[in-house]
């Protein structure tokens, strides 16, 4: 009697990279990389989170950035199936959190929906580190009840697109932190629509290459964020955080600033 044995099924792990220190990966994603045959690769992964893959697993770049040009997405959801599907150890590695402007929620029903199982890896997302290494946290109680991770860069073909000037109602009234990702490119208009309901002192950080040995930051005031990003030729990958969050921050900016012009005088 011969017996039949049902082919396993085919599986993708999804797995957030964080933001680029491999210090932060968790460590489930490290034994999700260092297990994986073949990995699809974002474009902000490090190559120091890179270094945890197994030599002999194959890696593709599938390069994901705004503002950039980018692997059409219906090609990343066939090569993870493919993949998958002649029994590979498939891990798609994204920057930060898969579920968090990473378009995981996306991939995931596609491939379920084709009967490819999925799990997913959560990873740190760079609004959080970002703001982190600067000593702030998001939701301080003393300034802000809540927070809001939103996307600078809407959907194409998605005509509505952010109610900048509601949601910045919303803020001041509510004590909302706002983490803008992919807005560098609009800061100016972000920052037109924001004072229309935000005050112009409102306290921003922009922080660039979050958790890299390159990541540098500015703190400012929103009615300066943009002369402030192009005085210190601020650009992407950056997170731009509106909030009283930073408003310590800033005074000890400011104080630090006016210091030499008292002793000069």
């Amino acid at each position: 009697m011969t017996l039949s044995h049902a082919a396993p099924t085919p599986h993708v792990t999804l797995v957030g990279a964080g933001p680029g220190d491999p210090e932060l990966l968790t460590v489930k994603a490290v034994k999700a990389i260092g297990a994986a045959t073949v990995l699809l690769v974002d474009d902000l992964v490090s190559d120091a989170v890179l270094a945890y893959a197994a030599p002999t697993a194959r890696i593709v770049y599938v390069g994901k950035r705004g503002g950039c040009r980018s692997t059409p997405q219906a090609f990343i959801e066939k090569l993870m199936l493919q993949e998958a599907k002649a029994g590979e150890n498939v891990v798609r590695l994204k920057g930060g959190d898969p579920f968090i402007f990473g378009r995981g929620g996306e991939e995931l029903e596609h491939l379920q929906a084709l009967g490819v199982s999925v799990t997913v890896v959560n990873g740190i997302t760079a609004g959080l580190a970002g703001v982190t290494s600067l000593g702030v946290s998001l939701t301080h109680r003393e300034h802000a009840h809540g927070v809001v991770f939103i996307t600078g860069h809407a959907k194409q073909g998605d005509g509505n697109g952010v109610d900048w000037v509601g949601l910045a109602h919303t803020a001041a009234q509510a004590k909302l932190t706002l983490v803008i990702y992919m807005g560098m490119s609009g800061a100016a208009q972000l920052q037109a629509a924001l004072l229309q309901g935000l005050d112009s002192q409102t306290p921003v950080a922009v922080v660039q290459h979050v958790s890299l040995p390159t990541q540098r930051h500015v703190v400012c005031s929103l009615g300066c964020l943009h002369d402030t990003v192009v005085r210190e030729a601020m650009a992407s990958p950056s997170v731009i955080v509106v909030g009283d969050v930073f408003k310590g921050l800033l005074e000890m900016q400011n104080a630090h600033a006016e210091a030499p012009r008292q002793a000069s005088r």
